[in-house]
């Protein structure tokens, strides 16, 4: 369940799909309608091995729908909760699926932030997590750029505070560095069992980050280049 949908799973021509509905108090949002059709419109662009593969979706009348792959190893979120600190090589295995599809998303001219990059939004595609996407693109943001030196930058405070990059907390400007900052939290929280932070409250914790402070190493068993 999302702030403004539900997640569920259907099946479509004899396969099993992931159905994204708009809640029916929302339906009528103009914001909500809005912030959907954004993430219909920019998935439909996307084709990566790492990113969650969109189907299709229903715009025109109510509920509004999105549909796409549905992937039976859940996410790793729930993964991490059930396992705890992952070996290392299994943590950099997982780490690298997620960078691949980042680095897609990334690639210039049409650089696409995610904005929300968490283990809620990274799934595995089985139950054998051996492989992992990339998926929920709802705050995502699409921008173009003519050349490697031209200036995209955003501001204001979107995303998971947990997650949350200081110059996000800050509503300073912004750029896809943003999502390599969430990525580095991800893989703290693979190799420690445990979110970053976790004795703080999310937005207590966000505060934290954005004065200078960082997620101090607890787990033994790597090396000294991963902590860096």
């Amino acid at each position: 369940m999302g702030s403004f949908g539900e997640i569920l799973k259907a099946c479509w021509r004899g396969t099993p799909v992931a159905v994204k509905r708009i809640l029916p108090s929302l339906s009528d949002d103009r914001l909500v309608i809005q912030d959907f059709r954004h993430e219909v419109n920019l998935l439909v662009k996307l084709r990566h091995p790492n990113i969650v593969q969109f189907l299709g979706a229903v715009t025109d009348k109510k509920p509004l729908m999105l549909i796409t792959e549905y992937l039976r190893g859940g996410d790793l979120h729930q993964y991490l909760k059930e396992k705890g600190s992952l070996s290392p090589s299994t943590a950099i295995t997982f780490a690298m699926d997620i960078a691949r599809g980042m680095a897609y998303l990334h690639n210039e001219p049409n650089v696409i932030i995610h904005r929300d990059l968490k283990p809620r939004n990274v799934l595995l595609v089985n139950t054998g997590a051996d492989h992992l996407k990339v998926g929920d693109f709802g705050l995502s943001k699409l921008i173009k750029v003519q050349n490697s030196h031209d200036v995209y930058k955003m501001t204001g405070e979107t995303g998971s505070y947990r997650y949350m990059a200081p110059e996000v907390f800050k509503h300073r400007k912004y750029d896809k560095k943003v999502d390599v900052f969430s990525f580095a939290m991800i893989l703290y929280e693979m190799l420690e069992g445990d979110p970053p932070l976790s004795n703080y409250e999310p937005y207590e914790a966000a505060k934290y980050v954005a004065e200078g402070q960082r997620p101090m190493f607890r787990a033994k068993g790597y090396i000294t280049e991963l902590k860096e």
